[in-house]
């Protein structure tokens, strides 16, 4: 008996509607009824910062941590439809996968995330 998952992500947005568009149409999340989306079984991370982390940005108090198959191609698309990427060799974890990261439009951090 225990936690199998995560269930859901739930957060405020300024424009709830239109945000929910962007993460369907540029990330494929939750473009089912209700917001939902079918995902692999795989490794989910749940870990608390320290207040002072500099992980991610200090005004945010979370950061969405995104796992994807194809990093390259995920960045190659969400350049070309104008999205700013950023990518840090420090970032990248032997053993554990390559990372980047972007920002929603209403300035959210979102780290995606390619297992190794």
């Amino acid at each position: 008996m225990g936690v199998t998952g995560i269930g859901g992500f739930f957060f405020r947005a300024k424009d709830p509607k239109a945000l929910s568009a962007w993460y369907a149409e540029h990330l494929g999340v939750g473009a089912g009824p209700y917001g939902q989306w079918d995902t692999e079984a795989g490794t989910t991370v749940f870990s608390p910062f320290a207040a002072d982390t500099d992980y991610f940005a200090a005004d945010r108090q979370w950061m969405l941590n995104l796992r994807v198959d194809d990093l390259d191609g995920l960045i190659a698309a969400l350049q070309a439809a104008g999205i700013e990427v950023i990518t840090k060799p420090e970032w990248n974890m032997p053993g554990v996968g390559r990372f980047a990261r972007i920002h929603d439009p209403e300035n959210n951090p979102i780290e995606l995330w390619q297992p190794e």
